[in-house]
This record gives C-alpha cells, sequence and structure tokens, in this order.
C-alpha cells in the first residue's frame, strides 16, 4: 500500500482523494498556492507544502514546483485529480522518472488517448464503435479532403486532434464552406494547442453525451460501472449528470460496457478512466477517453457501491481489482448538480467571501465541497465549488431528493447556479429523461 500520497490538485476532488486516502490509512501531503491556504483539506491533511502563487501557472501546473514537494516530504505516490495535470503525459512521467507512483495511468496511455486522432485508431482496432470519419488527420490536397467529406456525407464536423473541452470544433454544412473552415481550425488548432493536426467526422444532430466508467488493473483485469448521460450541457461543459442513462436497456448497456473494458485490456490501460460516446438512434460512437477520474465519478458511486477514487489508490498500489464484472449491479438512480460560484443567468464568475452554509440533508443525499462559512472562493480557478447528489430506487424519487436538496442548501455571500438547478429539475423534458446535448442551450436561448 501506498504509505504517503501528494494530492496535486485543490478544492473538493481534493478533499475526496484525502478521504479515501484516510479510509485506507495512507498520509495525505496537500499542496497549495498562496491563495488556496485555507482550503479545507489544507487544514486537515497531515503535511501541505505551498508551491506558488495564485496563477495556476506558476503552483498547480507547475510541475517541478509539485514534484519538489514530493521530494521533501518523502512522498509515495501523487494523486492528480482531475483539470490541471491530470491528463498531462509529461506529468505522468516526470513523476515515474523521479522515483513516485503516479496514480493514474502510464504516459503511453495518457499520450495515446490526449491525441483524438491515435485514440480513434486505438479504439477502432480493439473494437468500439466510432463515428464514420476520415480515419485519420487531413492533410492539404483539398480534392482528397472534398471527397472524404462526400463520402461521410454533410454535416461533417472539423476537430482538433489536440483539442478538449469544446475547443478546436467546427461544424461544416455544405462543400463550399469546407475548405476554408479546414484552414481556420487548423490555424485555432495551432494556436491554442500548438498542434494544428484535424480530422473530419460525421456530425450528429441531436445525439446524447453518455459515458462508461472501466476500472483497469496491471493483472489483466478490467470491468465498467455503467454509464452516465451527461447531456445537459452549455457550450459543451456538463451541468448536470445522471446515472444510469435514461433509456438504456441492460443489454445495451452491457454490450457497449464489455467493449470498453475488453480495450482496457487490448491497450493495457491501467487506472480508472471513462470512454465518451455520442449517442444517436440506438448506437454509441466514441469521441475520447479520458485517462482521470471524473467530476461526475459520484453519481456512479452511489449507483454501484465502488468507491472508484479508493480503486484508482489501491490499483496504483498494485492491488488487483477488488471487483470482477458479475459484482456489478446497478441500484437505483442517481443525479448529480455541479453548483458554481457564478451568476445562474450570465454565468458570470461571483468569487468572494461565503457568509452563511448550510448543506443539506436526508436521506439520499451526498454533498462533494470543500465551502464553509468564512471560506472565501478566489478569482483564479475554475468556479465550481461543489457537487450535490441525489439517489433514489427510481430516477423520480432521485429527482423529488434533488429538488428537495436544492430547496435546503443556503449559500450566502456569493451568486451561486442553484437558482438555475431548480428551473432545470422542474423542466418538463429533462423530468421526462433523455434530452440531447443541444437541449440547454436552446432552453435558455443560447442557439
Amino acid at each position: 500500500m501506498l504509505e504517503k500520497v501528494l494530492i496535486a490538485n485543490r478544492g473538493e476532488i481534493a478533499l475526496r482523494i484525502m478521504r479515501a486516502c484516510r479510509e485506507l490509512g495512507i498520509k495525505t501531503v496537500a499542496v497549495h498556492s498562496e491563495a488556496d491556504r485555507d482550503l479545507k483539506h489544507v487544514r486537515l491533511s497531515d503535511e501541505s507544502v505551498c508551491i506558488g502563487p495564485a496563477p495556476s501557472i506558476d503552483s498547480y501546473l507547475n510541475i517541478p514546483a509539485v514534484i519538489s514537494a514530493a521530494e521533501v516530504t518523502d512522498t509515495i505516490g501523487i494523486h492528480p485529480g482531475y483539470g490541471f495535470l491530470s491528463e498531462s503525459a509529461d506529468f505522468a512521467e516526470r513523476v515515474k522518472e523521479s522515483g513516485f507512483v503516479f496514480i493514474g495511468p502510464s504516459p503511453e496511455n495518457i499520450r495515446v488517448m490526449g491525441d483524438k486522432v491515435a485514440a480513434i485508431k486505438t479504439m477502432k482496432a480493439a473494437g468500439v464503435p466510432c463515428v464514420p470519419g476520415s480515419d485519420g488527420p487531413l492533410g492539404n490536397d483539398a480534392d482528397t479532403n472534398l471527397r472524404i467529406a462526400k463520402e461521410i456525407g454533410y454535416p461533417i464536423i472539423i476537430k482538433a486532434s489536440g483539442g478538449g473541452g469544446g475547443r478546436g470544433m467546427r461544424v461544416v454544412h455544405n462543400e463550399a464552406a469546407l475548405i476554408s473552415s479546414i484552414a481556420l481550425t487548423k490555424a485555432e488548432a495551432s494556436a491554442a494547442f500548438n498542434n494544428d493536426v484535424v480530422y473530419m467526422e460525421k456530425f450528429l444532430a441531436n445525439p446524447r453525451h453518455i459515458e462508461i466508467q472501466v476500472l483497469s488493473d496491471e493483472h489483466g483485469n478490467a470491468i465498467h460501472l455503467g454509464e452516465r448521460d451527461c447531456s445537459m450541457q452549455r457550450r459543451h461543459q456538463k451541468v448536470i449528470e445522471e446515472a444510469p442513462a435514461p433509456g438504456i436497456s441492460d443489454e445495451l448497456r452491457d454490450k457497449i460496457g464489455m467493449q470498453c473494458a475488453n480495450a482496457c485490456l487490448e491497450f493495457n490501460y491501467r487506472g480508472a478512466g471513462t470512454f465518451e460516446f455520442l449517442y444517436e438512434d440506438g448506437e454509441f460512437y466514441f469521441i475520447e477517453m479520458n485517462t482521470r477520474v471524473q467530476v461526475e465519478h459520484p453519481v456512479t458511486e452511489m449507483v454501484t457501491g465502488v468507491d472508484i477514487v479508493r480503486q484508482q489508490l489501491l490499483i496504483a498500489s498494485g492491488e488487483p481489482l477488488e471487483y470482477k464484472q458479475s459484482d456489478i449491479k446497478i441500484h437505483g438512480h442517481a443525479i448529480e448538480c455541479r453548483l458554481n460560484a457564478e451568476h445562474p443567468d450570465t454565468f458570470m464568475p461571483s468569487p468572494g467571501m461565503i457568509n452563511n452554509y448550510h448543506p443539506p440533508g436526508g436521506p439520499g443525499v451526498r454533498v462533494d465541497t470543500h465551502i464553509y462559512k468564512g471560506y472565501s472562493v478566489p478569482p483564479y480557478y475554475d468556479s465550481m465549488i461543489g457537487k450535490l447528489i441525489t439517489h433514489g430506487n427510481k430516477r423520480d424519487i432521485a429527482l423529488a431528493r434533488m429538488r428537495g436538496a436544492l430547496s435546503e442548501v443556503v449559500i450566502d455571500g456569493i451568486n451561486t447556479n442553484i437558482p438555475l438547478h431548480q428551473r432545470l429539475c422542474s423542466d418538463a423534458g429533462f423530468v421526462k429523461g433523455g434530452v440531447n446535448i443541444h437541449y440547454l442551450e436552446k432552453l435558455l436561448g443560447l442557439t
């Protein structure tokens, strides 16, 4: 077992990792910026190290500072959480070269999955269904690109191979706009990601966003934990997630889930991971793999009873998976609302002092947050301040509990998106279930 783990992150996920370490008897080291001295996990960890000033480029993204903190505290493993350095193959490599255990997949896995073209090629070879596309990067020959687009069929979407988070994409509806769109996307990709490689895919008009959670160890074991529906999005950023996805049968879940688990064995994946798909007309189409723990992992934990962060720590320690696929059962339904320090209508960030805080409670209610009364939300980082998760035997019970929990929670002193969540959890379309990825933006009048 890892004796001491450095948590290379902040906020609610850092606190979540610390709690899992405590259950396993692992000592923790919290690294923090100058602005984050008062974070809850910093106060509660066994040791803490300041790694730089507030800007993340000088602290949480500063690889030498993180490695140095691990060295001076005699750390064994480093957990990156999500965001920041969690999907940096270079960071994972530096951790390994410095003699520490990276709590995540190999640098090679991260590097391949971080390159969308390479990831799709790998998935196709492993038998995972993918969106019809160019099957590789686009060259500079206009006639070839026009022919590929015609074979796929318009509309198509041009994507940056190194993109992510909704950036580096352009939809093309006709042949006249194709060549200029490719050139523009290449230029944007080069500027944003230092990688101008782009590829082409069929554009699905009204898909849902469904993802499969997997766990895989170094002993030849891999399982899936079912699916999550993350279709309630604004500008490609998830707002509400739920598990299981409405309308997905047990047979279809097991089929796509086993394809993902088997793929992990094919390319020797180790750790927790998430296969992201577009789902339309009963078909799954792979889009990318996230090689880390997801923000929305709690809904999967609530319906399966599996502690995903605990499994990450055990797998990194060299232990075999605690579960077989036959052990995994889906029990009830779970919903997660991301709580952000932002205006519910304009989405402008709202940093500042929390004057009063009262969490909700009751059966089936979970709150993952780092905030407390007197905590000051800094302006330097992502606006998410917590996650509210509810569980019930049925989806309507989970929804009812969410509406109740949203009415109970008190966060005074800053704006939050709680009013937006209250609106969405009573919206007829969402209550019915199965909305597509464009639903929220249309509801808010953003399209």
